[in-house]
């Protein structure tokens, strides 16, 4: 591991790399994870085999599952949840306050992404659930939950296609 800050109650698992600069804290990371640089993580519960791009922040009460990955300049707030091989783009971004800033974590709600979902980049969502497979394309801001397999584009997203249609 090169210069990084575990500020403390992390464990980080074997063959995990952590990139310069990166604070990390009351967090686990998984096995043979790859953690880019300039990164601000805590409380946060990563799988095995996941890579999170550089300047990403991560709050707390998140959870990712295995082979997962966050691209750089992506916000993952509090109460999201990311299920196994989901992809999040480059700047996309997760919403936990409806009522911004109500500063009340009581009122936050949560997100759930489920396996095998892909989210484009500069996507905003919002708290709903994204089903297995779903693809959220680029630029879209998701405010109702979409159903597995589903494709969204779009403000507010609309389903435009399902990834299984020929």
């Amino acid at each position: 591991m090169s210069d990084f800050t575990i500020v403390e109650n992390t464990a980080v698992g074997s063959g995990t790399e952590i990139g310069h600069f990166t604070v990390i804290h009351d967090s686990v990371i998984g096995e043979n994870c790859r953690i880019w640089r300039f990164d601000n993580l805590y409380g946060v519960s990563i799988g095995d085999d996941c890579m999170i791009g550089s300047l990403v922040e991560i709050q707390e009460d998140v959870q990712i599952g295995d082979r997962c990955r966050v691209q750089s300049h992506s916000f993952v707030c509090s109460f999201v949840t990311l299920a196994d091989d989901v992809f999040v783009s480059h700047g996309a971004k997760f919403v936990n306050d409806l009522y911004p800033p109500s500063g009340n974590k009581d009122e936050w709600e949560e997100t759930r992404v489920q396996n095998g979902a892909a989210i484009g980049t500069n996507a905003t969502i919002l708290p709903v659930e994204i089903g297995e497979n779903a693809l959220v394309g680029a630029g879209a801001v998701v405010t109702e939950d979409v159903p597995e397999n589903a494709i969204v584009a779009g403000n507010p997203a609309e389903i435009v296609g399902y990834v299984d249609e020929e």
